[in-house]
């Protein structure tokens, strides 16, 4: 069985508890605290378990050029990228009073660190769990940095081979048991061809011993499903409150129906999944009881005769009798009275059925 873990406090995943969805506000927000809040209320009306962010200390994610990197894209905050992420980017007291909103709303809040200065604080904020963005997943330092710090860790995968991710998996699994791994395409959108969700099922035999998950930016809530169905046990999306907002992320993010349409289909998922445990349902009794078959007399049958398959037929029938998957066990035995042709063959009617042999 997959390795259950306590995610956040009180909040079990892995096994049979039901799938954790993370909100990924991101940086979604447009660099607006107010529009921060409303986001992760929207979370936490749609029935998320999770708002997470993305914090960054930018002069320790980028290098002075990167930040000097003109960014004359429709989408900029500003007229070079280190201006258009200053924009986005809040402040430690900005994250705290985030936090203690989602605390008021009552919602989980955790961000990815985007960095090891990010990690630094949001130890500090005392979030439930790390989030590893897939930009730091081959960063091993940073991941045994994070590990060390013993919080729960949720992995995602984007850009990366199953070699690195073995290497992921040795890496966090030396300093920290308690992590889960998600299949991740970094494309923002995702088409459909690229999701690649058959790799849920080869991380699930790769790394047995802990949860597996899916983080995904197609659009739609299908997908996602999907990936539940194989036993995806966090999933994480994109939110937004209007994909026509600037910035990146939008178009691959859901809006708030989208996301209540998929809290809810997976948790209606989940209880279609099931035990996994094939008998019949007592749901299935009526059913059972008005179309269910039996075996019947084909002709006429003298007592005491030894049934042979050719005297044997299976009908709806009245009263019920022996099943049909039973047929082949009357082969051979005697029946204790005369049988009338489409006559139903009940267990008492036969010598010898149902009677185990004495060892």
């Amino acid at each position: 069985m997959p390795l259950k873990f306590e995610l956040c406090p009180g909040r079990m995943i892995g096994g049979s508890h039901p799938c954790f969805i993370i909100a990924e506000i991101g940086q979604n927000h447009q660099g607006d605290i107010e529009i921060a809040k409303k986001m992760i209320k929207m979370a936490k009306d749609c029935g998320a378990d999770c708002a997470k962010f993305q914090k960054s200390e930018l002069e320790h994610k980028f290098n002075k050029l990167a930040l000097e990197r003109p960014y004359n894209s429709k989408q900029s905050w500003g007229k070079t990228y280190g201006d258009h992420k200053r924009h986005l980017e809040f402040s430690h007291e900005q994250y705290r009073e985030l936090q203690k909103y989602a605390e008021e709303v009552g919602i989980f809040f955790t961000a990815s660190g985007m960095d090891e200065m990010a990690v630094e604080f949001l130890q500090e904020l005392n979030v439930p769990f790390f989030k590893v963005g897939s930009g730091d997943t081959n960063n091993f330092p940073y991941l045994a940095k994070t590990a060390k710090k013993g919080r729960p860790m949720v992995v995602s995968s984007g850009m990366q081979s199953m070699e690195t991710m073995r290497r992921v998996y040795k890496t966090v699994k030396e300093h920290n048991p308690n992590f889960c791994i998600l299949q991740c395409t970094s494309a923002y959108p995702l088409d459909p061809e690229n999701v690649n969700l058959r790799v849920i099922s080869e991380y699930q035999k790769e790394f047995p011993d802990i949860p597996i998950g899916y983080s995904g930016h197609e659009s739609g809530v299908s997908i996602t499903l999907a990936a539940v169905a194989l036993g995806a046990k966090v999933v994480e999306r994109h939110v937004t409150l209007d994909k026509t907002w600037k910035g990146s992320d939008h178009e691959a993010s859901l809006e708030p129906a989208e996301l209540a349409e998929l809290v809810r289909s997976i948790r209606l998922v989940e209880k279609s999944l099931g035990t996994g445990v094939k008998m019949m349902l007592p749901c299935e009794k009526a059913c059972h009881d008005k179309l269910g078959k039996s075996v019947v007399a084909r002709v006429h049958v003298p007592s005491g005769t030894a049934l042979t398959l050719d005297m044997l037929v299976v009908k709806v029938a009245e009263p019920r009798g022996v099943p049909p998957e039973d047929i082949f066990q009357l082969v051979g035995k005697a029946v204790l009275e005369e049988l009338e042709e489409d006559q139903s063959i009940t267990p008492d009617l036969v010598d010898g059925y149902g009677k185990r042999a004495k060892c």
